[in-house]
């Protein structure tokens, strides 16, 4: 069984359920756009048997979703400060995790991780595979990245990133790019073709990794291996030509009831961003777009949080399924904790931002309850509706003003105050007779 499959059949599984409820959507809302593909349940068997699962929906037609990365280098981080990541990422509301280690005990990072994650879990496979031919990405073997696929899917992980798309005829389509390939999964599988002139190895096995994912129902990430990693670079031809392949995988996958969605850019000028929204949508029959960010400019290393927001928010506006993450640290290092919570709260805003934008059914009813405590000055009901109550009160605590109602921006110049002064006084002009009539607001 596939959630895919069930679909199809016309059945409404528990995780459809779920999903309907939280999305505000009929179940047969949700069950007919997972039978087209346009939305996503990850949910793997293995992992919902842990007990601790709430399942996730990911499409355009429901709100979109955040993605966090958390995982460790080859030289930084180990699983105690995996975990707090992890639960940072899921206090401040990431819909998705994806463990990315590449150094330490995989398998164990991996287990505890689920152990503790209730959302659904990504991985990119070709990490673990460079782990067992210690980090030779020659010495790769299709047998080798069957056999990480299964473990992984075993383990119970949800979604994967594989990338199957980039093709040895895509090189030449490279030579003149400034940042080249800048996915780490994509430049080992084109290393791995340029040194053997071999076709992709993850292409060639695309059947039989469907076979595994349906087994398991694990849901494909598509990975972009051309993505651009920089402005220059975004929407060449290369990018897209990769993109028609996804495409053609994408179908390839249903045809074996697999879920799937479709990784994007990457860096991209923000009046470029609806247009590749577009442009996937076209070319993979609507299957949801996963996009990083966009970033929509290379200047600001160390704020690339607020870059990628600001990205973000179009794509969502514009059809993008799920944002992943961006933190301060991109571009720098590897992120702490707090960049984890700091990447969260941006990309969460945009996305939220981008569904207002969308007018997704009672998406701005927090947006207006918060609105309506705020001007009455109900500072606990204001701050328990925003995105960091915690960071609220600690900044209202540092400045504490001298009159409690007021805060310290404005103190006895505040317009709430004297608008409700001014509210006052038209009610009073409004019991007072005047020529015999009494005034209206109209008249004032």
């Amino acid at each position: 069984m596939t959630q895919m499959s069930e679909a199809r059949k016309g059945n409404i599984t528990k995780e459809m359920l779920e999903v309907a409820e939280f999305e505000g959507r009929t179940p047969e809302f949700i069950r007919e756009e997972i039978a087209r593909g346009t939305l996503i349940i990850p949910a793997n068997i293995h992992h919902i048997e842990l007990g601790n699962f709430r399942p996730v929906g990911i499409g355009k037609a429901i709100k979109t979703k955040v993605n966090a990365n958390i995982g460790t280098s080859t030289s930084w981080s180990g699983l105690e400060e995996e975990l707090e990541k992890l639960e940072i990422a899921l206090k401040f509301k990431s819909d998705t995790i994806m463990d990315l280690s590449t150094g330490g005990d995989l398998m164990g990072i991996r287990a505890a991780i689920l152990k503790h994650c209730y959302r659904p879990l990504g991985t990119v496979p070709i990490y673990e595979a460079m782990h067992r031919v210690n980090n030779d990405p020659l010495a790769l073997t299709k047998e080798i990245l069957l056999d990480v696929i299964e473990d992984q899917a075993k383990q119970g992980v949800d979604y994967m990133t594989i990338h199957a798309g980039v093709l040895r005829e895509h090189g030449p389509l490279l030579m003149d790019r400034i940042g080249g390939i800048v996915s780490r999964g994509g430049s080992i599988m084109f290393r791995w073709m340029t040194y053997h002139k071999k076709q992709n190895l993850l292409f060639e096995a695309f059947d039989e990794i469907c076979e595994i994912f349906k087994a398991y129902d694990v849901s494909f990430s598509l990975g972009d291996s051309l993505r651009p990693g920089c402005l220059a670079d975004a929407s060449d031809e290369a990018q897209f030509a990769e993109l028609k392949v996804l495409g053609d995988l994408t179908r390839q996958a249903w045809r074996h009831d697999v879920q799937v969605m479709v990784e994007g850019p990457g860096h991209v000028p923000f009046d470029q961003i609806k247009m590749n929204m577009e442009l996937e949508d076209q070319l993979c029959d609507g299957a949801p777009f996963y996009v990083l960010g966009p970033l929509v400019t290379d200047i600001a290393p160390g704020y690339d949080h607020i870059t990628s927001a600001i990205g973000g928010t179009m794509a969502a506006a514009s059809g993008a399924a799920m944002l992943c993450y961006v933190t301060p640290k991109e571009h720098l290092g590897l992120p702490e904790v707090e960049d984890v919570k700091q990447g969260v709260i941006a990309m969460k805003i945009a996305a939220h931002a981008g569904d207002i934008a969308n007018q997704l059914p009672g998406v701005r009813d927090r947006d207006d309850e918060l609105s309506r405590h705020r001007h009455t000055l109900n500072w606990d009901k204001h701050f328990a509706l925003a995105m960091d109550p915690e960071h609220c009160h600690a900044v209202r605590d540092h400045q504490s003003p001298d009159a409690e109602a007021l805060c310290t921006m404005c103190e006895d110049f505040c317009s709430y105050m004297n608008f409700q002064k001014s509210k006052k006084d038209i009610e009073s002009m409004e019991a007072i007779e005047n020529d015999g009539h009494r005034i209206t607001h109209k008249e004032l």
